[in-house]
């Protein structure tokens, strides 16, 4: 049995893996998908002090509370900064990490220096426009690939904003977790804002895989999905 830790990315909450937690618990595996503070249904702990620092910690916190072990840690999006901050510090907790379209970040490298130049453009406009200088406001989701009537309308009313200090504030690595094993997963159905994160993916030597599919891939290709961490953890 593995343990599978699933992190959600920016706006969203551990609501999003609804369609993929249970293939992984019908084959025998345990699942986590947690909220982030001040995202979703732990929106109530908003504020301008939560960065990629709280989120790392979350997620240190839950692994250490339920001591789990030979966790296969995956984060979407944004929650590639988060995966790797808690690698480096709990790799020996951890027996994969999975980049799900995500932030593939080195040391000193914040999220938003690491979207292309466009969009992180668009989010600084946003932050000090309708984010009120401290969130992000969520994005359009037809922006993300998913265009399906039925999907916008189970993500849109359950996103909520992101504290921008999740995007400003670099990762601090120690090079602890530079051995735990990693892998990415690219969505390849929509702009590819994370192509770039592939390809470093690739010079660093991980298995990189992709789906075929929008960026919210545990919404509209969760079979799919699931069946690549199901693989990628037996591997």
């Amino acid at each position: 049995m593995t343990a599978f830790v699933l992190l959600h990315g920016a706006w969203h909450g551990g609501w999003a893996w609804q369609r993929v937690a249970p293939a992984l618990r019908s084959a025998g595996h345990e699942v986590f998908a947690p909220t982030l503070t001040g995202l979703s249904d732990r929106a109530h702990l908003l504020s301008p002090a939560v960065g990629l620092g709280t989120h790392i910690q979350d997620v240190v916190s839950l692994l250490e509370a339920h001591d789990l072990r030979d966790v296969v840690l995956v984060g979407h999006s944004y929650a590639g900064q988060v995966v790797t901050g808690v690698a480096d510090r709990v790799p020996e907790r951890l027996a994969k990490r999975v980049y799900l379209d995500a932030f593939a970040g080195g040391d000193g490298e914040a999220a938003i220096d690491l979207l292309p130049e466009q969009v992180a453009g668009h989010y600084r406009e946003s932050v000090a426009g309708p984010g009120f200088g401290w969130l992000i406001p969520v994005r359009s989701l037809t922006v993300l690939g998913v265009t399906d009537e039925a999907d916008l309308v189970w993500l849109g009313p359950r996103l909520t904003p992101q504290p921008w200090l999740t995007y400003t504030e670099p990762l601090r690595l120690t090079g602890a977790g530079a051995g735990v094993p990693a892998e990415f997963v690219e969505c390849t159905d929509w702009m590819r804002v994370f192509r770039t994160h592939a390809e470093r993916a690739a010079s660093r030597g991980w298995p990189v895989h992709e789906i075929a599919t929008g960026h919210e891939a545990m919404v509209t290709a969760p079979g799919e999905l699931a069946d690549r961490l199901l693989a990628i953890a037996k591997s």
